[in-house]
């Protein structure tokens, strides 16, 4: 087995433990590949749920995520306050996950808290176009905030992005994501793990005057839910070449990583704004 292989098993056989740790609620978010699947059409996520039966969920599940939130049906909610987030810095990873590219947290990053209750953040990382939609708008690229409860309890924080100007956090791995991209020496598997040392908090900036609420699942398998979500309502910009950036790495059947919206099932959209600062309740 040559080294580039090798150093892939061993990094996919590591990121297999730590998400069986974390599988009770949310395996980090995205389960590693137990049971191969995309989005394409022989494996698409139309027919996850019949993949295997871990993966039952996907299709049978009542609380399934990403969704269409319809700003007018939206609960106004003043009760869930301001978001509370305490991040600092970390060691962390930029990994190519095969479904995703992604940004691994060796160290506590800092955490979110909901309704009092303590998440840490674990890792994050795009989708494109977004999974998530708004009126029925689907955007050109998501971000994903993963975060983990004492007790494997996890919620995500969504951020919506549309073409327009470059992304600053984005911009502030431009290298290492085009040196994720370029290692001709891994071909397929290309490389699965680089460094980026210190990662600094203020690249996330979240300060949202609005945003939507709402319980959902994982959006890939195995689909797993009461997931706590919340969806940032301004929609931010990004390039096109940037949306190219976080496409590279991955092959052709990961390259558009978005899972179809799911049917609501009666579940109710919360929505918070800060009435003070924002009366308009637009960010």
């Amino acid at each position: 087995m040559d080294g580039c292989r090798f150093s892939l098993l061993v990094l996919l056989i590591v990121l297999a433990a730590v998400l069986i740790g974390l599988a009770s609620a949310h395996p980090g978010p995205e389960e590693e590949m137990e049971i191969e699947y995309n989005y394409g059409s022989n494996l698409g996520s139309n027919k996850w749920g019949n993949l295997h039966q871990h993966y039952e969920t996907c299709l049978s599940g009542k609380m399934q995520s990403p969704i269409d939130i319809d700003k007018n049906d939206a609960v106004l909610n003043e009760t869930l306050g301001s978001l509370i987030r305490k991040y600092t810095s970390a060691n962390a990873t930029l990994v190519n996950h095969i479904y995703s590219v992604g940004v691994l947290f060796e160290e506590d990053f800092g955490e979110l808290v909901i309704d009092g209750r303590i998440y840490t953040l674990k890792q994050m990382h795009w989708h494109t176009p977004s999974e998530h939609q708004i009126n029925g708008v689907r955007y050109d690229a998501e971000l994903h905030l993963v975060h983990q409860a004492y007790d494997d309890g996890i919620a995500v924080v969504a951020i919506l992005y549309q073409l327009g100007r470059d992304d600053p956090l984005v911009s502030a791995l431009k290298n290492k994501l085009e040196e994720l991209a370029d290692d001709d020496k891994c071909k397929k598997e290309e490389r699965a793990e680089i460094p980026l040392g210190k990662f600094d908090s203020k690249l996330i900036k979240i300060k949202p005057r609005k945003y939507y609420r709402y319980l959902g699942s994982l959006t890939t398998p195995p689909c797993t839910e009461y997931v706590v979500w919340t969806v940032l309502a301004r929609v931010r910009t990004i390039s096109n070449s940037q949306v190219e950036m976080l496409r590279a790495p991955l092959d052709k059947p990961y390259k558009k990583n978005a899972r179809p919206v799911q049917v609501l099932n009666g579940r109710k959209i919360q929505a918070y704004y800060d009435q003070i600062t924002n009366p308009l309740g637009n960010e």
